[in-house]
């Protein structure tokens, strides 16, 4: 398991921040309690009476909100949610990016696109922008590593009798993810350690600005210079860059609520007054309008998120408006902004309805997956069909998507529990077929040692009988360990081929006839040596396959001097390449002579490795045709008399003529084999 580190920034808004309390000055940002003090309505946060103060720098540093200071639990409103948003993305711009990648559904990602996500997004994405797909990934890929594992435990304990005191299982995938989260793990260290300098510093900036403006207000600048002034603070207050999120709206309502003491202290001129007021009402009009539009918007969530910007820019980049206004437009605002959230809560409520669709998914899957394990097998094809079926179930689980949170370990549980029950019983199946498939090679190899003592025998008689009980008595034996499989296959093939090879050389060495017929094919071969073609194309065929039937007559050669079939058989190649005949039809003179010279001698390995051949050939003839016609469809724009293409076309039919020929043997073979079984 990867170690984890605290994914909170360390006292980033706790204790560093504190010690900001003793140096800055305590002094109260609204000196006098006039009647310009009360409302601010349209910021949210601050409603005021006479004789109240707002935030003076020390609560800023360290305030809270009320009622979680105190314990009480408070519902948010709209407006609070979106700013309780705001703040957060506040503190750490590349956060608010999450918003423009998608979440995906990693549930149904196997461990390796799982791992390639995470490799992609730590490589190309912010690390704070990632961080919920990131968490997301690893908590699915551990569910899914984590249960491997069990299996692959339970079925180490039922090889050995329940002990997992040995059990021990390379994953090499998993060092790869680990290196990737590693890799996430020291980016989000990194980034939360700088973070938390900044946003330190950046507090302490907006402090200043705010305890500035409060000299404005309050000092003696003319109008110019103190328009001038509040300008030049407002720019500074924007590029201050981010701090604390339980700081942000605390910060902001202050700042802003000096800005509009400035605006209501500006009596010596009203009238660049009224026209900024004018100004910032019709932008916030405007956002007013968008919102609006926003409410037929049919992505919800892109809906919603620009609904985030605009109460950031409302709030951070536009000024106020004039009392007349304040309270109807920001009242306006607050209702556009509840029906859009009403609008996100109700398609949230649609989520969760989709969520519990898939709960029943999850749970009709678990219940075939619970009937399966019931079911009773007594064979392995069997059970590889209860395999893939349990796969295809696993697999439409995982895609099944997400179910709701409150129940999800229990389905998760649920859905493992029903696996490991069907795992249970295969690994239970598979460890008694192991046992007799032991049991199988234990009486093969005694197969193969009895060959191995007779396979050099000199009473025939007696042993053929025996060799031949032995080679029944191995088909009749089921599988043995694949490993072990074609190492007692090759002992005891070998064993049994020496054994009859031996038998066939002694035989054909005591056998007069084969060696009478040896000495007649060696005289009949210096004769042949002399025949001449006439010229004449049917007498001369007619010859030869008269040659081809005088020498079959003579009968079977003993198997030590079978050499003289391929002299004879050089011989009659020479005479067809002389005889002015089809190539195939020659070809198929010689093929038919030397099958019947393999049948005469009872060869049947001879001619067994012959039909091998010959179906290797078809292939091999069928491949170049199928090459050669692939060519042609790639160069379209030639035409049909090029000579390139002539030579393909060539080709081609030379081919086919070899493939009908390599057919052709290859009936032959299979009628012989046919004749031969009857």
């Amino acid at each position: 398991m990867l170690e984890e580190k605290n994914d909170n920034l360390q006292d980033a808004d706790g204790k560093e921040l504190k010690e900001l309390n003793g140096a800055i000055d305590k002094n109260e940002l609204a000196n006098e309690p006039n009647e310009e003090n009360k409302g601010l309505n349209e910021f949210g946060d601050i409603h005021e009476t006479e004789g109240q103060m707002p935030f003076a720098p020390e609560e800023l540093l360290s305030a809270g909100n009320k009622d979680e200071q105190e314990g009480t639990p408070k519902k948010k409103s709209a407006v609070e949610a979106i700013e309780d948003s705001n703040a957060e993305d506040s503190e750490d711009d590349s956060a608010s990016e999450r918003h423009n990648i998608p979440m995906q559904n990693y549930e149904a990602f196997s461990m390796d696109k799982l791992t390639d996500e995470l490799e992609k997004l730590v490589a190309h994405e912010k690390v704070m922008s990632v961080k919920e797909h990131v968490e997301e990934i690893k908590k699915e890929f551990y569910s899914k590593y984590n249960h491997l594992i069990e299996e692959k435990r339970d079925e180490y304990s039922h090889d050995n009798d329940g002990d997992t005191s040995g059990f021990e299982y390379h994953f090499p995938l998993k060092n790869r993810f680990d290196s990737a989260y590693s890799e996430y793990r020291d980016k989000r260290n990194a980034h939360f350690k700088s973070l938390q300098n900044n946003l330190k510093a950046n507090l302490e900036k907006r402090v200043a600005l705010i305890e500035e403006l409060k000299r404005v207000i309050d000092g003696d600048e003319s109008i110019s210079d103190s328009l001038k002034h509040v300008n030049t603070i407002r720019e500074q207050w924007k590029n201050a860059g981010p701090i604390p999120r339980d700081k942000y709206n605390h910060v902001w309502n202050n700042f802003h609520f000096h800005i509009e003491r400035f605006y209501d202290h500006l009596h010596l001129d009203r009238e660049a007054r009224d026209l900024d007021f004018k100004h910032n009402l019709e932008q916030k009009q405007k956002i007013i309008e968008r919102v609006e539009e926003l409410l037929q918007e049919e992505d919800i969530n892109k809906a919603f998120r620009e609904l985030q910007s605009l109460h950031k820019i409302w709030k951070e980049e536009i000024g106020p408006v004039d009392r007349e206004h304040r309270e109807e437009i920001w009242n306006q605002f607050s209702e556009l902004t509840k029906q859009l959230h009403d609008k996100r809560e109700a398609f949230f409520a649609q989520l969760r309805g989709k969520e519990e669709e898939n709960l029943a998914k999850k749970k009709e899957i678990i219940a075939k997956i619970e009937e399966i394990a019931k079911e009773k097998v007594s064979s392995h094809n069997a059970w590889q069909g209860q395999i893939e079926k349990i796969e295809a179930l696993r697999s439409a689980f995982f895609e099944a998507g997400k179910v709701p949170i409150e129940v999800n370990e229990d389905t998760w549980a649920h859905f493992k529990s029903a696996v490991r029950e069907f795992n249970s019983n295969k690994n239970a199946f598979y460890k008694d077929i192991k046992k007799e498939q032991q049991d199988n090679l234990s009486k093969k190899m005694e197969l193969v040692e009895k060959a191995e003592s007779l396979k050099d025998s000199e009473d025939f008689s007696a042993t053929t009988p025996i060799m031949k009980q032995i080679q029944e008595d191995w088909k009749k034996i089921g599988h043995v360990p694949r490993k072990y499989s074609d190492k007692v296959w090759k002992e005891f093939k070998a064993a049994c081929n020496h054994y009859f090879d031996r038998l066939h050389a002694v035989r054909n060495e005591v056998n007069k006839e084969e060696i009478e017929a040896f000495d007649k094919k060696k005289e009949y071969l210096e004769d042949l040596k002399s025949f001449e073609l006439t010229g004449d194309h049917k007498t001369d065929l007619d010859a030869i396959k008269q040659h081809i039937d005088n020498w079959k007559s003579l009968g079977r050669v003993p198997q030590s001097r079978r050499h003289i079939e391929g002299k004879f058989n050089k011989i009659l190649d020479a005479l067809f390449d002389k005889l002015s005949m089809s190539k195939k039809e020659a070809e198929m003179v010689k093929f038919n002579n030397r099958l019947e010279q393999l049948v005469d001698n009872d060869d049947t390995r001879k001619l067994e490795n012959e039909q091998i051949f010959i179906m290797r050939k078809i292939d091999e003839v069928q491949s170049e045709i199928l090459q050669l016609e692939n060519n042609i469809q790639f160069i379209s724009n030639a035409k049909d008399d090029n000579p390139f293409i002539k030579e393909i076309h060539k080709n081609i039919d030379r081919h086919k003529e070899e493939l009908k020929t390599w057919k052709e043997k290859l009936k032959q073979i299979r009628n012989i084999q046919q004749e031969n079984n009857e």
